[in-house]
C-alpha cells in the first residue's frame, strides 16, 4: 500500500467538524479504544453526530490518533488485528 498524504496530528490538528467529515466519507469505521474495537457501517446505521463524536474524538477534544483512512474504510486509535485485516483487503 502506498501512502497518498500523510498528516502531522501535532502540526494539523483535526477537530469535530473534521472529524465527522471525515467518518461520514468513510462506508466502514473502526474504533479502538483500549482492548476493545467498534465498528460502525456508516452505509447502512450511520450513528448521529454526537455518538461518532464520543468514539472520534480524544480527551482533548481533537481526532483521536493514530487515525488511518484505507479506501473507504477509516481507522482510529490502533489496534493491530484490525489493522491486518483492513489493510491485507486493500
Amino acid at each position: 500500500m502506498a501512502v497518498t498524504e500523510q498528516v502531522d496530528a501535532k502540526k494539523q490538528r483535526f477537530g469535530p467538524d473534521e472529524a465527522l467529515s471525515l467518518a461520514r466519507r468513510a462506508s466502514d469505521l473502526y474504533v479502538a479504544k483500549g482492548k476493545k474495537v467498534v465498528h460502525v457501517d456508516m452505509k447502512r446505521a450511520p450513528p448521529p453526530d454526537a455518538e461518532l463524536l464520543e468514539l472520534l474524538l480524544g480527551p482533548s477534544g481533537t481526532l483521536r490518533a493514530p487515525a488511518l483512512r484505507a479506501g473507504t474504510t477509516l481507522l482510529v486509535g490502533f489496534d493491530p488485528a484490525t489493522y491486518t485485516k483492513a489493510l491485507r483487503s486493500r
